[in-house]
């Protein structure tokens, strides 16, 4: 039998070796710092900073922060409250503190922090509380950076923002396993990014949106939006869908949305304006007040695949050729359980639509349960261009198919579907937003030059 006095220290020779590779694995990932900065961190009550003390410290915090950076030294914040506004940030910054118990609080009616230009900052394990307090003039958020070169924000907290939460402008580097929660406004906001991934994070309970990529004019993003769980997104300054998204996409282009579990949200789980080269993929969304997954407006591209939406108004549109929305890919995607109502009067062909597309695109392998208007729809009005659909499974919705049969309309495929349960036709041509064929699936429907329909089965 092992001698126990052996096994302990064995164990604690691990542990000590664990400990070293970790410090030394930590000491690679501070850009800038190296692992000097890990041989002391800076003692915050040498410069008079205290922990649940009342009154405003922002000055004896600016002081601790601008003796890290000359040193290269780190600054450890143990457990307690911190009443700061308004602190600017060095250059490089390395800010740790003890999860879910150290709390730094807006005593002001700014920001937190503010920083523009910054080589390097990481934050962790910190609680931002932005009190309730409405911001200043010009702030938007709690935590708001700009510049940043290198951003790590990990396992941090942001509460009490009667703005937004963090809002980032050109930064790059990543936001990982925060919780956002009850912000006024957006969750977390980032704009111009410059190589940015956000990921892990949980966003709840905002009042206008979760997480917002966007740029200031339509431009290559790339920021990575991955793993996220985004709940209950309000929409408290209305509108038909400006805010309301659990993620939204703005202009940003190459931006990759996967594996988030977006729900009940106002408006969309994942709305894209303008954002070219998008791909979204392997999203579970449910209850979306509005369209679950929108490519919207002047893109060029994107890829929607295997996606879940279950409860909807409409399910996928990748919509508005006529503002040169045009190029996807629509394909695997589970949408199931939509409805006819939506959150405003519509204008259009209203909601409980499946996927609706219309220009470039192909639309295969999809499975389409429960849409009480169409399963599919192709195109609106004359603004149809080279759409295929083939291979997808339709079932119980009122019309199947509803492809546009206006003058001017381009180039439709429709071919090797099934479509079943469909009380209004399984192929219906429309003008529009009404039907002006019978069912172009039966034999001997007058056909439309336009149109290829082919080897479909229908009940």
């Amino acid at each position: 039998m092992m001698d126990r006095r052996r096994f302990m220290a064995g164990l604690a020779a691990t542990g000590a070796a664990m400990a070293a590779g970790t410090a030394s694995t930590r000491g690679q990932a501070l850009s800038g710092f190296g692992t000097a900065a890990l041989r002391g961190a800076i003692d915050a009550a040498e410069f008079g900073l205290r922990p649940d003390v009342a009154e405003d410290q922002s000055r004896a915090f600016a002081r601790v922060l601008a003796a890290a950076a000359g040193r290269e030294a780190p600054v450890f914040l143990p457990a307690g409250t911190y009443v700061v506004a308004d602190v600017p940030l060095p250059r490089r910054l390395v800010l740790m503190g003890v999860p879910g118990a150290t709390r730094l609080v807006q005593g002001g009616g700014g920001s937190l922090f503010a920083g523009d230009g910054a080589a390097h900052v990481e934050l962790s394990g910190l609680v931002l509380d932005g009190a309730g307090r409405r911001p200043g003039k010009g702030v938007r958020a709690t935590l708001e950076l700009a510049g940043v070169a290198r951003l790590v924000i990990e396992d941090c907290s942001f509460t009490g923002s009667a703005g937004s939460g963090l809002a980032l402008a050109r930064c790059g580097g990543s936001v990982a396993r925060c919780t956002i929660a009850e912000a006024a406004n957006f969750g977390l906001y980032s704009v111009d990014a410059t190589g940015l991934e956000i990921s892990g994070n949980r966003v709840t309970d905002c009042g206008n949106g979760g997480i917002l990529v966007h740029r200031s004019a339509p431009g290559e993003d790339g920021t990575l939006v991955t793993g996220n769980r985004v709940q209950r997104i309000a929409a408290r300054d209305g509108g038909t869908g400006q805010v309301g998204n659990g993620i939204n996409v703005f202009r940003a282009g190459s931006v990759t949305i996967s594996g988030n579990q977006v729900s009940d949200c106002a408006f969309s789980a994942i709305r894209s304006n303008g954002g070219s080269n998008l791909q979204v993929a392997a999203n579970t969304c449910l209850r979306s007040g509005e369209t679950a997954i929108y490519a919207e407006f002047a893109f060029e591209g994107a890829v929607i695949s295997n996606n879940v939406v279950d409860g909807a108004a409409k399910g996928i549109s990748i919509v508005n050729f006529d503002k040169g929305g045009r190029l996807a890919v629509c394909s695997g995607n589970l949408v199931r359980n939509l409805s006819q109502t939506g959150p405003y009067e519509s204008s259009g062909a209203g909601f409980g639509i499946g996927i609706t597309v219309e220009a470039d695109t192909a639309v295969t392998g999809n499975v389409i349960e429960g849409a009480p208007r169409h399963g599919l729809q192709l195109g609106w009005g004359s603004f149809l261009r080279d759409v295929s659909a083939t291979g997808n499974v339709i079932r119980r919705a009122g019309t199947g198919i509803a492809v546009s049969v206006v003058e001017g309309a381009g180039a439709a495929v429709i071919s090797g579907n099934i479509i079943s349960e469909t009380p209004y036709g399984a192929i219906v041509g429309h003008r529009w937003g009404k039907p002006a064929t019978g069912d172009l699936a039966l034999p001997g429907a007058a056909g439309f030059a336009h149109l290829t329909i082919a080897a479909n089965h229908s009940d």
